[in-house]
């Protein structure tokens, strides 16, 4: 009794021992999937691309500011009633071109009275000249003394410099008349005005009528890295012309070509970095005032360089990486990577590939080391997506089946190939 008892019991630790190594030992759902997808199972569809040799340009990216060329703040010169406005806000303007006027009759006055002064002086000198003239002719002939000719040449000298003074006060008159037209003193574009007609204005206002700034040509200062200063300040000491894109905040769209204009003359300790001026023509006045741009200075051009598309690169805990695709078995196989300089798109491989090797670009996150792939174009998967009408899959999706009475007696349906939903 007691051995048969023992031997349901050996019996039922090996059934319970059994169902345990098979649910441990049993592949999981995903193992299963990647099993499939893997190189022992269906190729994973991947997008790949070749390594080339070509030309790429190495470039510095920096944050910019742009910043018009000149900025002008236009006050009065003299003190008055503002009687015209001649400009509207946003105007363009050329330098010289009236902007407002003054009221002038005041200093007309001024000018007027100047001209009085003036007239009158110099009669009076037209006086002390021929009295001069006659002493002297008198003093010839021994006549009269020598001290009334001195005298009287004194007096002419005295009302000469009185008629020089007039004259200077003229000028300023007229000067001071001239400034109640308050010109441009630099082309650009006007801002909004601040000072409204009828109001008295000063030349010691603060605020002054108008600014303007001038963006055409107009500047991007940006600041780049003092390690990356050696190469700039190299190159521009050797005379060259280094381009300098600006572009929107995104780095998506491309708003103008420019130069490199100068450099500042230290380096900012607390940033370590340098500051770079460039300039653009901005003719179709894409660049603002005040905007922020990316910069990106282009620093040379490297020949022959080993390029991959840039969506290429893969990363991990051993840095970064490619798939590389075996042209005889189309498996592929995970291969460092030693990055260059790099575009919006390419990528400068530095070491790692050769050209005329594959590397995956779309697809590289179902793929592990030696998973098998089937290489295909943007425009078969493109014709996959459009091979079943948009309607009929929504209508697909969003509908269930209705069950029937002899559903479970039904052949089985399996969509084409390449109409799967």
């Amino acid at each position: 009794m007691h051995k048969k008892t023992l031997w349901i019991a050996v019996g039922a630790l090996l059934l319970v021992g059994g169902a345990a190594t098979y649910f441990v030992m049993r592949p999981s759902a995903q193992t299963a999937a990647e099993g499939r997808r893997g190189a022992n199972g269906r190729p994973v569809p991947v997008l790949a691309a070749s390594v080339q040799r070509g030309d790429i340009d190495v470039m510095i990216n920096a944050l910019g500011t742009v910043t018009a060329r000149n900025t002008v703040t236009v006050k009065p010169r003299v003190d008055g009633q503002l009687q015209r406005i001649a400009f509207q806000e946003g105007q363009v303007v050329k330098a010289g071109e009236v902007l407002a006027e003054i009221d002038p009759r005041p200093y007309q006055a001024l000018l007027d009275q100047a001209n009085g002064q003036l007239v009158r002086d110099k009669a009076l000198l037209a006086n002390a000249q021929l009295d001069l003239a006659r002493y002297r002719d008198l003093l010839a002939k021994d006549s009269i003394a020598r001290q009334l000719v001195d005298a009287q040449e004194a007096l002419a000298h005295q009302y000469q410099g009185t008629v020089q003074a007039d004259r200077g006060v003229v000028d300023t008159a007229r000067l001071q008349l001239a400034f109640t037209r308050i010109s441009a003193p630099v082309a650009g574009r006007l801002g909004l005005r601040q000072v409204d007609v009828g109001n008295m204005v000063h030349a010691a206002d603060t605020t002054g009528l108008v600014v303007i700034t001038q963006t055409q040509p107009i500047t991007v200062v940006f600041a780049i890295p003092a390690d990356s200063l050696g190469v700039v300040a190299t190159r521009v000491q050797a005379g060259e012309k280094l381009a300098v894109d600006a572009w929107d905040r995104e780095g998506k769209v491309k708003l103008a070509s420019g130069k490199l204009l100068t450099l500042d003359n230290q380096i900012d300790t607390t940033t370590g970095t340098v500051k770079l001026k460039a300039e653009f023509a901005n003719v179709d006045n894409t660049l603002f005032p005040n905007q922020f741009v990316n910069a990106r200075l282009r620093v040379e051009t490297r020949s022959g360089a080993t390029l991959i598309p840039l969506a290429a690169i893969q990363r991990g805990t051993l840095g970064t990486f490619v798939y590389v695709v075996n042209s005889e078995d189309k498996t592929v196989s995970t291969r460092a990577v030693t990055l260059g300089p790099n575009t919006a798109d390419v990528v400068a491989i530095e070491k790692g590939l050769e050209t005329g090797e594959q590397v995956v670009v779309d697809g590289a996150d179902k793929l592990r080391q030696g998973a098998k792939v089937e290489i295909s174009s943007p425009e078969a998967r493109q014709a996959a997506s459009l091979a079943v009408p948009d309607g009929h899959r929504k209508h697909r999706r969003d509908s269930a089946p209705v069950a029937s009475p002899n559903a479970a007696h039904a052949p089985e349906t399996t969509a084409p190939a390449g109409k799967g939903l």
